[in-house]
């Protein structure tokens, strides 16, 4: 079968973060014939500023593939390299947005691998939001791109379900190689010409990029609201709150059984010997199980009330 793969089609595949990483080894382990990667430009990292390589720059080094990283898409010289590198059909994993006259260049289109069930969730961040909006499920979408943002007809769709207590980072590792099987299945049968392309139909729901202050924690909702927000921002960028003027990032938390009173923000219940750190909510309390004071280390609840002066009564801003 890989053989034969090898023959359908030459392939140009984009994207830059370990994400992509598991679709590109996916279809080059299944023989599919990539034939160049476009990622993006090596960037600045860490105290000394050293130009750090995208994880997919990575992975094509190591199987000795051309690869392309355009500052800008429209530019003549790179439109000019992926003509000649003469590819079929381009397929797009976490990528940038591609100008018309990238995605209509190959005679097969360029389709594009979604972490949500689409219509719901387009944007760049459908895994937190799916977990932050409370969803039970979400999927992961392969379909055609067109000058529209996640709006091109669908090729193939899985749906997966979301643990009660699944965090972005776990359902992040969970649907990156549920993904990448769903794409090699939907680029072998594109190329051979057996699959139908279909609108999107339904609601279709946003999910724009997460920034930092997202996560700033408002105890007027209710717990499960908040504990929702925990899961979709663990364990980047986090959820935090504010304690004695410092930042505490919050990974994991749980709704407590029994709510007893006091007001939202305030932490009603501290007990470092049973590892009890309930705070209240605008409705119920919360327990919360793994914190990162600002500076320090992340630790589990009865480590951090050993160590800080919390009680009962104290409040969270």
């Amino acid at each position: 079968m890989a053989s034969d793969n090898r023959n359908l089609g030459r392939i140009i595949f984009m994207g830059s973060p370990d994400f992509a990483v598991a679709s590109a080894g996916a279809l080059w382990q299944a023989g599919l014939n990539i034939v160049g990667v476009v990622t993006t430009p090596d960037k600045p990292a860490g105290r000394g500023l050293t130009l750090k390589e995208s994880p997919v720059k990575q992975w094509a080094r190591q199987h000795d593939l051309p690869v392309l990283q355009p500052e800008d898409l429209r530019d003549v010289h790179f439109l000019q390299a992926l003509h000649e590198l003469d590819a079929d059909l381009f397929v797009v994993v976490a990528f940038r947005i591609l100008p018309r006259e990238v995605f209509t260049l190959p005679s097969k289109g360029t389709l594009n691998l979604h972490a949500s069930l689409l219509p719901k969730y387009r944007g760049a961040a459908p895994i937190q939001w799916a977990i932050i909006e409370g969803e039970r499920e979400t999927g992961v979408t392969t379909f055609l791109i067109n000058e529209n943002v996640d709006t091109g007809d669908i090729l193939l769709q899985k749906t997966v379900p979301i643990g009660k207590d699944e965090t972005y980072g776990e359902l992040y590792e969970r649907l990156k190689h549920i993904g990448a099987e769903l794409l090699v299945e939907t680029v072998v049968k594109w190329l051979e010409g057996s699959l139908h392309p279909r609108k999107q139909i339904g609601t279709a729901t946003r999910a724009p990029k997460i920034k930092p202050e997202m996560g700033y924690i408002n105890w007027n909702q209710p717990a499960e609201r908040i504990r929702n927000l925990v899961r979709g921002l663990s364990p980047v960028p986090a959820a935090y709150t504010h304690w004695n003027d410092r930042r505490l990032k919050i990974y994991r938390c749980r709704t407590a059984e029994h709510d007893s009173g006091g007001a939202p923000g305030e932490i009603v219940q501290a007990d470092a010997k049973k590892g009890v750190f309930m705070v209240k909510t605008g409705e119920g309390a919360l327990l919360l199980e793994e914190v990162q004071p600002e500076g320090k280390r992340r630790m589990q609840a009865a480590e951090f009330l050993r160590g800080y002066p919390v009680k009962a009564g104290d409040r969270f801003e």
